[in-house]
């Protein structure tokens, strides 16, 4: 049966009644997590939480790092949001990655990358007393919002933080991330992050 995710966000909303809980936002980029914190600013006091050690290579990580921050120093919706940038850890997501490079995009590995990192997320919430942890990435129409609200339900009963069920693609939310992203000028990559560089160039012969 499906679920909707979005509906379960507005319900969780509803329920506020003028309080602000923190949230820890995990975030794969600044396009994305445009949409995403006009959304959630209006109702949580949000932290943004750039953990991403599947972007390969490392210039490509802090290349949208940078636009990340941008998007947070200038965005009006941004203000007071606070950046928390982890260790790349470009390891971890290797060996949870291994034996599954060739799986295709939406794929085993992309489920075994998310595991990392919510679960990273998750802990970080817990150690800095967040009240719940969400991701921008279900804003993307290439992600499965099922296995991504799956995997932090599971994760918020193990480590004992709220999980934040959304769909933010919904609602015209990718939409949105678009026109923001035109407003902002912010760049936007054409592929999720997760390339082998020494093994693609071997491959065109570089």
């Amino acid at each position: 049966m499906d679920v909707n995710y979005q509906r379960q966000f507005e319900q969780f909303t509803a329920t506020l009644e003028g309080t602000r809980p923190r949230l820890l936002l995990h975030s794969c980029c600044g396009p994305c997590s445009s949409a995403v914190l006009e959304i959630v600013t209006r109702y949580f006091e949000t932290d943004v939480f750039y953990y991403n050690p599947n972007i390969l290579p490392a210039e490509e990580f802090e290349k949208r790092l940078w636009w990340q921050r941008y998007l947070l120093e200038h965005a009006p919706f941004a203000a007071g949001v606070g950046l928390i940038v982890p260790d790349r850890d470009e390891e971890s997501f290797r060996a949870a990655a291994r034996g599954l490079e060739n799986e295709p995009e939406g794929g085993a590995r992309c489920a075994e990358c998310f595991a990392l990192r919510l679960s990273r997320t998750a802990e970080a919430a817990r150690e800095g007393g967040y009240d719940c942890f969400a991701t921008t990435l279900t804003v993307s129409p290439h992600k499965n919002a099922r296995v991504i609200n799956d995997i932090g339900l599971r994760l918020a009963e193990r480590i004992g933080v709220k999980w934040l069920p959304a769909d933010f693609k919904k609602k015209d939310g990718y939409k949105r991330s678009l026109e923001l992203s035109r407003e902002y000028g912010l760049y936007r990559q054409t592929w999720c992050g997760c390339g082998w560089p020494e093994r693609d160039a071997a491959g065109r012969g570089d």
